[in-house]
């Protein structure tokens, strides 16, 4: 006589049905208990409103990607919960058909998700491609300098008889970024200490700030307003200091500030990098006889 293993109670498929319908239900209702900009976040998940030409793009992949995500998702909880009722044991005595393979959908789920990792990866690079794309003349060019624990602000050749307004930011006071609407501008990136990343989420755009190298790269900003920006590189101790605001203005009051700048001080024959470390960095200069002898 065989051993016989006590008999397990079969979980109705209708009560786990009703579970996860609950549970659906709940996480619906407390996505809808917030504010209208909670809602504008659900609706452009959790991505912020681009303001920038470039920064459409940008927002289109996310948002397409998800799409892509969501359908597969829910093909695959399909297919398991389709699996789970249909071929579920009936009886105590019965046991499901056992198939060892199948042809066709191994074929399938090989060549499908292959598929899926070429789209996402030709769109991926045509974004990038696109984001950071530069044109030969922009028309305002802005050399920021990231610096622990603050930006510099260089308004670079935009003053009069070709000086440069500047605005910095100190450890009590976060700096400005005031920038024109619906005009091209190139931002070049320095820093004369570590590596940080400059960042506005409303640009949909970052870029890291190296020592020794010059970043570049152009937003066209199309929305006049207040925005945040900040170091998205951890940099050091006081890393959560490195906030600026950007605000985009009229052409008219744009020119307005630099002249306002320039009235109070804050202008220099050319822009203030920081330092020779900014655009310098050791071992660059080295040619490779000398190199070879170091070795």
């Amino acid at each position: 006589m065989g051993l016989q293993l006590p008999k397990r109670a079969a979980v109705p498929v209708r009560r786990v049905a009703s579970g996860v319908l609950v549970v659906a239900t709940l996480m619906f209702l407390s996505a809808c208990g917030g504010d209208a900009a909670d809602a504008d976040q659900i609706a452009r998940l959790a991505m912020p409103e681009p303001i920038t030409e470039t920064g459409t793009a940008t927002y289109d992949l996310w948002r397409w990607s998800w799409l892509a995500a969501m359908v597969t998702g829910v093909i695959v909880w399909g297919l398991i919960l389709w699996v789970v009722v249909r071929y579920r044991r009936r009886n105590d005595d019965e046991i499901p058909v056992q198939t060892r393979y199948n042809l066709p959908l191994e074929i399938f789920y090989t060549i499908a998700p292959i598929m899926m990792v070429i789209v996402f990866f030709y769109w991926t690079v045509k974004v990038q491609d696109e984001a950071i794309a530069l044109e030969p003349e922009p028309d305002t060019v802005i050399d920021v300098v990231g610096q622990q624990w603050s930006w510099t602000f260089n308004y670079t050749e935009q003053g009069e008889g070709g000086a440069t307004p500047y605005t910095s930011g100190t450890a009590s006071q976060i700096p400005t970024l005031v920038l024109p609407v619906d005009r091209s501008v190139q931002f070049n990136l320095h820093s004369p200490d570590v590596i940080h990343n400059f960042g506005v989420p409303a640009f949909l755009m970052k870029m890291d700030v190296i020592p020794g190298r010059v970043n570049k790269f152009q937003v066209t900003p199309t929305t006049e307003g207040d925005y945040m920006g900040k170091c998205f590189e951890l940099c050091g101790t006081y890393h959560s200091r490195m906030l600026f605001n950007v605000k985009v203005v009229s052409q008219a009051d744009y020119d307005a500030y630099l002249a306002d700048l320039a009235d109070q001080g804050w202008v220099a024959d050319e822009p203030l990098l920081g330092g020779s470390d900014a655009t310098t960095q050791a071992g660059l200069d080295e040619d490779d006889d000398q190199e070879g002898s170091q070795e």
